[in-house]
């Protein structure tokens, strides 16, 4: 008995050893990956050259550096100017659906919110701060900072689906 006894915890200690292991290689090869990707930014314009096209052909410029399935369609629009005590921010939303043939008017769309800062007390040759926002988050985006993902869109689009489908008229 005592034999059966060592010979089954001796498989359960070598499970044990193996899936540690293999547990720590994945890990290794994940911190490996999150090590080489590179944040994706570009050269924002400074504030003294800005105008509210050149932001918006900047943006366009920044989203194309995302990593989205080229299904994907957007359209930006400039949504507002606001005045501040140390800056003026310009609002743009960039508004993405998934049309198909089947359904050329998408069910629901996603917008991601941009603002472009320009400050009123640093040098007017520094870049404009740039953040943005996904619909129905608060976390606060900076290009270069953080890395964008298309799940972030599927999930809101999926959430509006969702509503709609439990609305009933």
């Amino acid at each position: 008995m005592d034999i059966a006894l060592n010979k089954q915890a001796s498989t359960i200690i070598d499970i044990a050893l193996e899936n540690a292991q293999n547990y720590l290689q994945d890990l290794s090869e994940l911190k490996k990956e999150s090590c080489s990707y590179e944040m994706k930014n570009i050269e924002w314009t400074t504030c003294k050259d800005f105008t509210i096209e050149l932001g918006q052909k900047q943006i366009e410029e920044y989203i194309s550096t995302w990593e989205c399935h080229r299904s994907w369609l957007h359209c930006i629009d400039f949504l507002q100017e606001k005045e501040l005590e140390f800056s003026r921010q310009y609002h743009y939303r960039v508004r993405w659906s998934i049309p198909t043939r089947r359904k050329p008017i998408p069910r629901a769309t996603a917008c991601v919110y941009f603002i472009l800062e320009i400050s009123k007390v640093k040098p007017p040759s520094f870049p404009v701060e740039v953040y943005y926002l996904v619909e129905s988050n608060q976390l606060i985006n900076r290009p270069g900072q953080t890395r964008f993902r298309e799940q972030w869109l599927k999930d809101v689009i999926q959430s509006k689906i969702l509503l709609q489908e439990s609305v009933n008229f």
